[in-house]
């Protein structure tokens, strides 16, 4: 199984790249280290009561220009959990040392649908060597999405058998829901679909906070009609105009929604924000807000 990942099979949703400069980052970054190490600074780790995790999408422009760096200044930040998206070029082996030696583990990586339809065993073998426990489906396309309610029992077919796989190598395989799947098909939910037509021994669901309210869905009832099914969350903050906030800046009451974190199941949680204009600030404010969350 010598199936070889494309560096940018984990992205989420299709982007325009705002270049970030090579040397101003790798500058910024050595700034952030050093400030890592004084009293008060922006690392928060010592007093983290449990681990935080973030998704690498959120700094997807730095992955670009140097994993190594990047992975040194969420490590700096505090963060000891990441999901990934998207290798850049780098093999697995490379990854899962580059983890190591910042103290790092990466339960789960976002992988496409069309990676898994050109090797299910090659996404396996991937997973295996860099330390995942889960590999996500995070987007589907337009094209994927169908025009009818049949285009979701489908999928849900395809990852029952996908699931299946990643079941037989002790992987785990989950859903990462944005708000089109509760927009209505033949009566019925997209959503719905995929929780009841497939083993939910074989999938788990991601959920997202952020679209979820801004699908105008309620975690809670999701949460009280599927028990333990959401092993994942992306932890993403609204502002008032219903945009990306920074954890904890925002409208959404998590406090309420973590009170429910045994019922949900959720074994992992990942700061997110899709856009940002300052990403330093964004995951100094997202590790903050997350551990006083699952302190609380």
């Amino acid at each position: 199984m010598t199936a070889t990942l494309p560096p940018s099979i984990n992205f989420t949703t299709p982007t325009t790249k705002q270049p970030i400069d090579r040397r101003r980052f790798l500058k910024v970054s050595a700034a952030t280290l050093g400030m890592a190490a004084l009293p008060g600074s922006l690392a928060f780790a010592s007093n983290a009561p449990t681990k935080v995790g973030l998704q690498l999408y959120t700094l997807r422009d730095m992955m670009a220009v140097s994993v190594p760096a990047t992975l040194k200044l969420v490590a700096a930040v505090g963060y000891k959990e990441l999901e990934f998206a998207g290798y850049f070029e780098h093999k697995p082996s490379e990854i899962r040392k580059l983890l190591q030696g910042e103290g790092l583990t990466a339960p789960s990586a976002h992988i496409s649908l069309e990676t898994f339809d050109n090797g299910v065993n090659g996404v396996i073998d991937h997973a295996l060597e860099v330390g995942h426990k889960f590999v996500v489906l995070p987007y589907l396309s337009e094209e994927q999405r169908g025009k009818d309610i049949d285009t979701y029992k489908r999928l849900a077919e395809r990852l029952n058998i996908i699931g299946t796989a990643c079941s037989k190598a002790g992987l785990t395989l989950a859903y990462h829901n944005h708000a089109f799947e509760f927009e209505m098909r033949n009566g019925q939910l997209p959503f719905d679909v995929l929780l009841n037509e497939t083993d939910a021994n074989l999938l788990a669901m991601e959920m997202d906070l952020y679209w979820m309210v801004k699908a105008q869905q309620d975690p809670l009832v999701y949460f009280k009609q599927y028990p333990g099914r959401f092993k994942l969350w992306h932890v993403k903050d609204m502002d008032k105009a219903g945009n990306f906030a920074d954890v904890g800046t925002g409208t959404i009451d998590f406090k309420v929604i973590f009170a429910q974190s045994k019922l949900a199941g959720v074994e992992h949680f990942f700061v997110e924000r899709d856009k940002t204009d300052n990403k330093l600030q964004t995951i100094q404010q997202g590790y903050k807000a997350l551990a006083a969350l699952r302190a609380g």
